[in-house]
Formats: structure tokens, C-alpha cells, sequence
């Protein structure tokens, strides 16, 4: 009876402790094009999800991305497909604009990515969650419980696998690097403000010298540095 009272006892006093920590765990995965971001979210949730805290209990955890603009969407009453675009770090043109607002109900962009902003905060601050990508380090970095990765790799290493993947040149792929950093650039800098250091990760990470397995076991330790685990 008294080991179940001191179990029981534990455990409020674990809950309690997180409710004045703050909101989260939370981890968010930036990267360069080319860098395997989801795969290691998915490796990363699975560990995760084993570890057993310091009173023995585990958490489930759960990445998430394309569950952001469904989401989204979702709050916005509109089918995915018509705000993949900035997910897509697109711009409609002004002649989409001018046609849509006669079609019927259509946000702005703006609005759109304060939607996914605010989706991103709601999925952060219920915890356990890892967010790839989505200016996720900017609409998060407030929550003490969190920790903010960024992988990079060097641009030749990084669009030799874009071509194998997609079947292109290296130039093409060199080129698309390039492009589509500058966007999520460009989509981070949206919620926090270009040249900030507010926006600067907890940890850097070379993908072309680290494996998988290894860039896993790295952030499970900076994890467990932040009591996040």
C-alpha cells in the first residue's frame, strides 16, 4: 500500500512539474533541401517513444508535416489542395487573386500561414510532438520545453542525392537546392523577421558525415541535456 501511495504521489508530483514547466516537449527539425528530415522525425518518434521517463513511464510521440496543412485546412474550411501552395513556398499570382475573390471565400497567404502557424503552436504546446520544417523553430522557440535542430549538409553532397532521386542533372539539382532553401528562408523569416537570432537552433547538424541512426542518438541526448525525456 505505501509503494502505491509513493508511485501515486510521484506521479502528481511529475504532472505538476511539467504543468509549471510549461507547455510541450516539443522538437522541430529544419533543414537544407536534400537532408532527410522525415526520415529521421520517423526514427526520432520511435526511439522516443520507447524511452521511459525518470518515473518509469513512456510517451508517445508523433511527428508531424502534411498533418499541418491538413489542419490547416481544415480550420480554414478548404480542401488541402487549395492552400499546398505555401506549403509549397508559392505565390499565387495576382490574376489567381483577382479571379478567386470572385469564385467564392478565399484567404490571403497571410492568413493562410497565421492558420498554420497557429495549428503548429496547438500541436507544440499539447507535447511529445516532433514538427519538420513550417517555421516551426520561430512559432515555438518560446516554449521552454522544446529543442531546435537544424541539418545541413554541403551543396554538392546535397544535390547528387536530389539528382539520383529525381532523375536530374546535377546543375538542375544544384539549382533547385538553392531555390527552395531561399524559400523556406523566406518562410521562416515571415514569422519572426529576417536577421534575427531568435530563430537560430540549439544544434547543427551535418548530414553528410553523420548517419541516420547516428543524427537520432544525438538529438535523443540533447534531449535528454533539456529534460525534454
Amino acid at each position: 500500500m505505501r509503494g502505491d501511495l509513493i508511485s501515486y504521489l510521484r506521479q502528481r508530483y511529475a504532472e505538476r512539474e511539467s504543468e509549471q514547466q510549461g507547455e510541450g516537449p516539443v522538437i522541430t527539425l529544419s533543414r537544407e533541401y536534400g537532408c532527410a528530415a522525415k526520415i529521421v522525425a520517423q526514427k526520432l518518434t520511435e526511439k522516443l517513444s520507447q524511452k521511459k521517463d525518470k518515473w518509469g513511464k513512456t510517451h508517445g510521440w508523433k511527428w508531424y508535416s502534411k498533418e499541418i496543412l491538413e489542419e490547416s485546412a481544415k480550420q480554414l474550411q478548404l480542401d488541402p489542395s487549395e492552400i499546398a501552395h505555401v506549403f509549397k513556398y508559392e505565390k499565387r499570382s495576382s490574376l489567381e487573386e483577382f479571379f478567386n475573390s470572385f469564385t467564392h471565400y478565399y484567404p490571403s497567404d497571410k492568413k493562410i500561414r497565421n492558420t498554420i502557424a497557429k495549428v503548429i503552436r496547438e500541436i507544440a504546446l499539447q507535447g511529445h510532438a516532433i514538427i519538420v520544417g513550417r517555421g516551426g523553430i520561430a512559432i515555438t522557440r518560446d516554449i521552454p520545453r522544446s529543442l531546435h535542430i537544424h541539418l545541413h549538409a554541403p551543396l554538392e553532397w546535397r544535390a547528387i542525392r536530389i539528382s539520383e532521386r529525381y532523375n536530374c542533372s546535377l546543375e538542375e539539382a544544384k539549382a533547385q537546392c538553392i531555390d527552395i532553401d531561399k524559400k523556406r528562408e523566406e518562410f521562416k523569416n515571415y514569422f519572426e523577421g529576417k536577421g534575427t537570432d531568435y530563430t537560430w537552433p540549439d544544434l547543427t547538424i551535418n548530414c553528410m558525415t553523420l548517419t541516420i541512426e547516428e543524427i537520432v542518438e544525438i538529438i535523443i541526448k540533447a534531449a535528454e541535456l533539456k529534460n525534454l525525456i
